[in-house]
């Protein structure tokens, strides 16, 4: 779709997983196996049930990576699980993974790209 002079993106899903801190790299791997072009890494605190076990069960801060992709609504759910598979969600405590549709998502594209998607 164009507007404008800009170029909107708009069959794009955003996947974001929050993992413990040094598993970011785990994600970026699995994801860019599947095609996913890159991520964005950012730190963040977190507390839950397994935070809550210090001394007198006062929250202890623990510190979470949170990587989020921008990917093809296509290809959304094989990323995910292979998301899922190689950082091991399914261990209590390990993370989670979710996604959401984006509504337009506008970038650079190259002009032999945009040649490409509006020929066909």
């Amino acid at each position: 779709m164009k507007a404008e002079g800009i170029t909107y993106l708009t069959d794009v899903a955003l996947i974001t997983c929050v993992v413990a801190a040094g598993r970011a790299d785990v994600v970026i791997s699995a994801a860019q196996a599947m095609g996913a072009p890159g991520a964005i890494v950012y730190h963040a605190h977190g507390f839950g049930p397994r935070e809550r076990l210090g001394l007198l069960s006062i929250a202890i801060d623990a510190e979470k990576e949170v990587v989020s992709l921008l990917v093809a609504a296509e290809y959304q759910d094989a990323i995910v699980e292979a998301i899922y598979r190689s950082a091991e969600l399914a261990v209590p405590g390990a993370g989670m993974i979710y996604a959401m549709p984006v509504e337009k998502v506008a970038t650079y594209i190259p002009a032999e790209l945009l040649s490409k998607g509006e020929a066909s």
